[in-house]
């Protein structure tokens, strides 16, 4: 059997809640600073968030909810144009008043980074997205901690599509049955699933809370702090409420046994 060499986690919602408060926020702030009467509300987002990718989603919101809206002659400067602004907005909430990360996500971080596993980031969020969460809400040097930060476009097809994981899995010379993917959402299970991973899913949010995780071989809602023991959905039982190294090897034991 394959040992367990590298842990391959997702960012928006996984290591930690950015959507509804972070990401919505300044999207809402890029089209009030472009004139527009745009203003995405949680339950309007929570339909976006359907689609993966945020220059996607203005798009999906202009042919769903805008019909009537006459796009400028090249839609996709004018895209590209709102979706910086929108990044420029993030990395300032990420700033003042800041995100944390979710409970138990510096814990394991570090706890793998003590044993030697292998670090990466696998994400449709933009690199910059990425590296003010990890400086503001980890630790200023963060990003060193990953071998591997897949983001944004460096491939052509978003989650659901498998090729952010097969990317980063590629760069680090690993086979996924050396791996162990984290994920909040079906699109990023899905993802993983069909780059061959196993999947545990951290889910807290009314955003992802009711989809389908069927393929996922843990589902919890948190990875579990003291004082904030995780809660398991499915899969095999926690020891003292915490995703562990001794968690992950052996679900990694189970499912490749």
């Amino acid at each position: 059997m394959a040992r367990l060499d590298a842990l391959l986690f997702d960012v928006d919602g996984t290591l930690a809640d950015t959507e509804r408060d972070g990401h919505r926020i300044a999207f809402n702030r890029a089209f009030a600073d472009a004139g527009l009467d745009w203003v995405w509300t949680p339950e309007i987002y929570g339909n976006l968030l359907e689609v993966t990718g945020g220059k996607e989603r203005i798009r999906h919101y202009l042919e769903k909810y805008r019909p009537a809206f006459e796009p400028p002659t090249d839609l996709d400067a004018f895209i590209a144009d709102l979706h910086a602004a929108k990044t420029t907005h993030f990395k300032k909430l990420l700033e003042d008043p800041g995100l944390p990360l979710r409970p138990g996500v510096e814990r394991l971080l570090r706890e793998a980074r003590d044993a030697g596993l292998r670090l990466a980031i696998a994400t449709t969020t933009t690199p910059e997205n990425v590296t003010a969460l990890l400086r503001n809400s980890l630790d200023p040097e963060a990003e060193s901690w990953f071998e591997v930060i897949a983001a944004g476009d460096i491939v052509p097809a978003k989650k659901p599509a498998p090729d952010i994981y097969l990317w980063a899995m590629e760069r680090m010379g690993l086979t996924p049955e050396r791996c162990v993917a984290f994920e909040d959402s079906r699109h990023g299970v899905h993802a993983a699933r069909d780059a061959g991973l196993r999947t545990i899913v951290v889910t807290v949010n009314d955003y992802t809370r009711d989809q389908d995780f069927r393929d996922a071989a843990l589902v919890l809602d948190g990875l579990g702090a003291p004082g904030r023991p995780a809660q398991r959905l499915s899969g095999p039982d926690l020891v003292d409420g915490e995703v562990t190294l001794s968690t992950l090897r052996a679900l990694h034991e189970r499912v490749w046994s």
